[in-house]
């Protein structure tokens, strides 16, 4: 674990980022341990800055821009100008930068000096990283629910008779950080056995139709139609939400044998009809199934229902709001924490998808969201050796 967490903690990632992909991308780097520095435009900065409340004092740091940049550095560089290219290029030197990674559109990144031939230019092994709406070739801009919509994730949520619904989470942009993560630790495999770097593009739309895996290929090599089920399954009964005396259940039943333990039940036995006894036959009354289930459940309490149930093998679970998922114990336990040294105030960020070194070392504690700019003395002063004097006259031309 000591040299997991050295190797990583070793490593510098330079992001011109904003919005939320790429943002959440470099946040789950940070919770490696690699050093995130992330660039922002001099008086605007990231957009996301100002959305939502202000919970900390300070309109540059809203509460949606808290979470995903808990652990990160962040400094100002006005790319416009030819001085901040070339303080760019310098911190791509002189770090030295192992990974470099945008979301701009691809049709500014000549005009950024960003494009990946220029900064390989400037280090040989360097892993390059580019998140754009529809791929390198294409310029046009994309929001996460345009995504689920072209893609075909909007036709498979919400309820049959009801309009096409977007999905609860901005799962595009989640989900292409993910398939980031995994081509970065990929390309970081291939540079420390062949010495090369990697050049990595990723496109919100192909992230996204990757996992329509099922729907995709059942519909379009068999001609099975995809339709939306609400909190149905098109191939198994019974699944679905189901009512209790003080709130609501998930139960789903995979197979006939779950069935079969179901109907063993006092309360569901009187389901325990030949025409339900194969997964077939219940998907073809599934409505009518649903609804006798829902008369059983709704006099049982939550607590009541779910013993029954994990007694018998049957996969279920209570459905809870957010916030009291974050109140159970191994949650509380998992969870990492971020404090603001300057104003006390503590953001509370769910566990990561796995243990690593760096936060087990840390006590699950990363560093507060940075102001715009905090670290320009850091970064531009103490990093690559400028005085006082000159990054407060760039700061006063609007080159940081």
């Amino acid at each position: 674990m000591e040299d997991e967490r050295r190797l990583l903690e070793a490593l510098t990632v330079l992001s011109l980022e904003q919005a939320m992909a790429l943002p959440f991308l470099t946040y789950r780097l940070a919770q490696e341990g690699m050093r995130v520095i992330r660039i922002e435009p001099p008086g605007r900065g990231d957009p996301n800055r100002r959305v939502g409340p202000d919970v900390v004092g300070d309109p540059e740091r809203c509460a949606y821009f808290l979470p995903l940049n808990a652990g990160k550095l962040a400094i100002t560089l006005n790319l416009a100008e030819p001085e901040g290219r070339a303080l760019l290029h310098e911190l791509i030197r002189r770090l030295p930068v192992d990974i470099f990674c945008t979301n701009n559109r691809p049709g500014s990144y000549q005009k950024l000096g960003i494009d990946e031939p220029t900064l390989r230019a400037l280090k040989e092994d360097l892993i390059w990283v580019g998140i754009t709406g529809y791929g390198p070739d294409q310029d046009r801009p994309a929001y996460d629910p345009i995504i689920q919509g072209e893609a075909g994730w909007m036709d498979l949520t919400g309820e049959p008779e009801g309009d096409p619904t977007v999905f609860g989470l901005p799962l595009v942009d989640l989900g292409a950080a993910e398939h980031g993560y995994g081509q970065v630790m990929k390309a970081l495999f291939l540079r420390q056995a062949t010495g090369r770097g990697s050049r990595i593009d990723l496109s919100l739309y192909r992230s996204a139709l990757a996992w329509t895996v099922t729907p995709f290929a059942l519909e379009v090599s068999f001609g099975i139609p995809n339709t939306r089920h609400g909190n149905t399954h098109q191939f198994f009964a019974p699944v679905s939400v189901y009512p209790t005396r003080d709130g609501y259940v998930y139960m789903a039943v995979g197979n006939d044998r779950q069935w079969e333990a179901l109907t063993g039940l006092p309360a569901f036995a009187h389901l325990g009809e030949e025409a339900y006894r194969h997964n077939a036959g219940r998907i073809a009354d599934a409505r009518q199934l649903n609804a006798r289930l829902a008369e059983v459940t709704r006099q049982m309490t939550t607590e009541d229902l779910l013993a029954q149930l994990r007694a018998i093998g049957v996969p279920c679970g209570r459905i809870r709001r957010v916030a009291e998922a974050a109140q159970e114990p191994e949650v509380r336990r998992l969870s990492l924490r971020s404090r603001d040294p300057a104003t006390g105030a503590e953001l509370r960020l769910p566990p990561p998808p796995h243990e690593t070194a760096y936060l087990q070392s840390h006590g699950r504690e990363l560093s507060f969201p940075p102001r715009l700019g905090e670290h320009n003395e850091q970064v531009f002063g103490e990093m690559l050796g400028y005085s006082r004097k000159q990054i407060e006259d760039w700061r006063a031309r609007g080159i940081l």
